[in-house]
Order: C-alpha cells, then sequence, then structure tokens
C-alpha cells in the first residue's frame, strides 16, 4: 500500500491499485466520528456513442442512461437496497453528472459492514424488462419536476445554447422520449463495459484504520471475478469554438426575471497539472472581474441588477468547459450590457495586477483549507480529479504559483464575443 504525505496539509493519503484494476484510496482523519466512503465510476450522461466491451462497433444508447441505471442499481431481487443501509444505521445516496456516476454512504458505526453493502450492490447488478418500464414512470416524474423548475431552466438553458454537438447540452435525466426506448438489455450493455473495477474509484475519507480497511476490501474484491479490463472508446462529435444560440428567452411561473450569462471555453483538451491550473486561474479570474469585492459586484449591487440570488461558476472538463453568471434582476438586459462591458474593458486594457491576484490567492486558498475539513468535500471532489488526472492535494501548491499571465491566459479562452450567450427566464404574461 502506498503512502503519501501532505506535509502542507498534514493529511496522509494510502492508495493501492488492486488486482482487478480498482482504485482504492483512504484518507484518515484524526478528530472525526463519521466515515465517508464513495464508489464511483467514471461514467456519465454524456457518454451516450461508445464502443462496449466486447464488441467492435460502436453503439449510441437512449440520452438518460446513466442516470437511469443509477436508479436501478438499488433495486434488486430480494428489495431495496436503501433497507439494507438503514438498519446498519448507514445514510446512503448516490449522483450521476455530465462525466460521472458515484455511489456512496456516511456512518458512525459498522463501517465494514456498510461498505460490505456498496461494494457488494454496485457489483451486482440485477435488471429486468419489468423493473425497467416500472422505473421509467419515477425519472419521468423527474424529469417533469425539473421542467418545473426555473433556476434548472436558467442554468440548463445556458448549457443548450453554448453547444452546437457536444452531448453536455442534454439534460442529464435525458427525456421522456429517449427514457421510454431504454431495454435492460441496454442497462447491462453499458454496466458491463463502464463498471469494471478498472474505470473506478474507492474513497474513503473520515474516522478509518487504513490498513485495516484496505485489508477489508482487497478480501470482499477477491471473492469476484471480472472480465480482463478493456480500454474504453468513447465518441464525441466535433464542437465548435462559437455559441449555438446567442439569445434566448423563456416565459415561467416567476415573480422576477431571470438570466444566466455564458461563456464557452475555447481550451478542452488539458488534463493533470494543467488543466488544474487553467482552472484555478479561470476561477481567480472570475473572482477578479464578478466576485463580491469587484467593481461589477459592487455598481451592479447599487444599482439593483442583481440581489441575493447572484452568482458566478466555471466547469471545466475533458471536452467541454463554459463559465456561468446567473442572477434574477428586475433589468436583464441592463444586467447583460454591464456584464459584456466588464468583459471588453478588460480586454480593451488589461488592468489586473500582482496585488489584486495574491489578494484573491491567499482568499481562495483559505477557502479551500476550510472546505478539507469538510469530509463529504474531499470525497465529492477527489475522484473528480482523478478522473482528470489532477490530485485534489495539489490545488494549495497550484495556486500558489498562479500569475497574471496565466489569468491573461485564461481570460483568452472566454472571453470572445461569439462564444457568449444570454438565456433569460421572464414572468409569464398575464391573460386579459
Amino acid at each position: 500500500m502506498n503512502k503519501i504525505n501532505f506535509e502542507n496539509l498534514q493529511e496522509t493519503l494510502y492508495n493501492e491499485t488492486l488486482d482487478n484494476g480498482l482504485d482504492v484510496y483512504i484518507l484518515p482523519k484524526k478528530g472525526f466520528s463519521k466515515t465517508f466512503v464513495t464508489f464511483t465510476t467514471k461514467y456519465g450522461s454524456i457518454d451516450r456513442t461508445f464502443i462496449p466491451n466486447g464488441k467492435k462497433e460502436e453503439v449510441t444508447v437512449p440520452d438518460g442512461i446513466a442516470h437511469f441505471l443509477e436508479h436501478k442499481m438499488f433495486e434488486k431481487e430480494e428489495g431495496d437496497v436503501f433497507q439494507k443501509f438503514s438498519l446498519l444505521g448507514g445514510s446512503a445516496n448516490a449522483f450521476t453528472s455530465f462525466t460521472r456516476t458515484a455511489y456512496l454512504f456516511s456512518a458512525t458505526n459498522k463501517l465494514y459492514e456498510n461498505t460490505e453493502v456498496l461494494l457488494d450492490f454496485v457489483q451486482e447488478p440485477y435488471f429486468t424488462e419489468e423493473t425497467v418500464e416500472k422505473e421509467k414512470g419515477i425519472i419521468n416524474q423527474e424529469i417533469t419536476m425539473y421542467d418545473d423548475l426555473p433556476d434548472w431552466r436558467l442554468y440548463f438553458g445556458a448549457i443548450e445554447n453554448l453547444h452546437h454537438n457536444h452531448p453536455v447540452k442534454i439534460d442529464i435525466a435525458g427525456t421522456i422520449e429517449s427514457i421510454d426506448k431504454i431495454t435492460a438489455d441496454h442497462l447491462y450493455e453499458c454496466y458491463e463495459t463502464f463498471y469494471h473495477p478498472s474505470n473506478m474509484v474507492l474513497f474513503v475519507v473520515g474516522a478509518v484504520n487504513p490498513e485495516e480497511m484496505m485489508t477489508f476490501i482487497k478480501e470482499n474484491q477477491s471473492k469476484r471475478t471480472f472480465n480482463n479490463p478493456e480500454e474504453i472508446v468513447r465518441r464525441f462529435p466535433e464542437e465548435p469554438t462559437t455559441a449555438a444560440i446567442a439569445e434566448r428567452t423563456l416565459e415561467m411561473d416567476v415573480s422576477k426575471p431571470k438570466l444566466s450569462f455564458g461563456m464557452k471555453c475555447n481550451d478542452v483538451h488539458n488534463s493533470g497539472s494543467e488543466m488544474l491550473k487553467q482552472e484555478l486561474a479561470t476561477e481567480l479570474l472570475l473572482d477578479v472581474l464578478f466576485g463580491r469585492t469587484s467593481d461589477f459586484y459592487k455598481e451592479a449591487y447599487e444599482s439593483s441588477l442583481i440581489d441575493e440570488s447572484y452568482a458566478y461558476s466555471f466547469s471545466l472538463e475533458q471536452g467541454y468547459g463554459f463559465a456561468m453568471i446567473v442572477s434574477d434582476t428586475e433589468n436583464p438586459e441592463a444586467l447583460e450590457g454591464k456584464i459584456r462591458q466588464t468583459i471588453e474593458e478588460l480586454n480593451a486594457s488589461w488592468s489586473i495586477t500582482e496585488e489584486e491576484l495574491e489578494r484573491l490567492r491567499k482568499r481562495k486558498i483559505g477557502q479551500f483549507m476550510r472546505a478539507l475539513n469538510s469530509i463529504e468535500f474531499i470525497a465529492n471532489q477527489f475522484t473528480r480529479y482523478k478522473f482528470n488526472e489532477m490530485d485534489l492535494f495539489d490545488v494549495v501548491p497550484t495556486l500558489e504559483k498562479i500569475t497574471v499571465e496565466d489569468l491573461k491566459t485564461a481570460f483568452s479562452t472566454i472571453n470572445r464575443a461569439e462564444g457568449h450567450t444570454v438565456f433569460k427566464i421572464k414572468p409569464k404574461e398575464k391573460e386579459k
């Protein structure tokens, strides 16, 4: 078992790759009574076109199948897995994102029993046409529910606007029409391709003895047989660097208009340390331009262009990336103009100084160090970094090395007007 010491963070990470290819990471945390365990596969909603395990021809499966598969994994012939966790005092959950599917639990006791349930149910699929048909109604209700959530439509509307072809523009849950096409054979085909241990990471953090836990996991996995790992071949369409749609407006039952301003990233092929630097530099850039200490924020807030709903973010994965600014606003046109003006002014004359960067760098490092006190944050973020060949514990040393030139480079990837979009939600007009 490998042992990695992070002196600046006072953390020790234990790691071993098992014979079946499963990467296991264990991070003991002193002073914690709770343990958090995640079992994650590098398989998300965008993985719709691929070559199935054992075959030579690529297939395109119905949209929403990764999320559908996540739901079905909890249902077994003998009953619902959630009940097993509940009887053991564990709190279980799962989620599907664009790029990964995670199964997880937290517990303060019976750690090994809960871990065994997690490993067993994820590695023992059970699908029938009858149970698949039953699940379709449940997923359809979830899709309908999200369609009625203005903030979700606001966020996802901008993503749809930004992308011409990339499947990130497709809702993670799929559509009612695509869900209707899913069969048990589809689920088994996706499971056999993406749920091989070599495509997964098991991460344990909290009140845990690393040697004992690693021994327990190895014994559990040694009882199972798996096919030899195959390289997973995923296919993605070519995606232009321009936004597909410049502007779109939707009417919904809201009391106040909403606006999302999206900026498409035109450099989405990095991985590892370069990707980490790009991500952190872009986040710092957004802090400078749109953070709560920025001129933009002060002026927009004082002018009542934004309120407490205001937020900004940056998402980057291999193959796509975008920045997003969202807020409820009584004047979406004026807010859009203010955002564009802020970008254009920096484009015309670079004004970010070393002093400004240093101030925000220290703040970001402080926020990250505080986040490391949350075992949920560590568990949920570690695997995402790992799948992109990054290391969560490299965040601080990378932040310390970022320069103003790195911010300029980051700005060049998101400042083009042809890569920007606006999505607005306005209150429905009352019938006369």
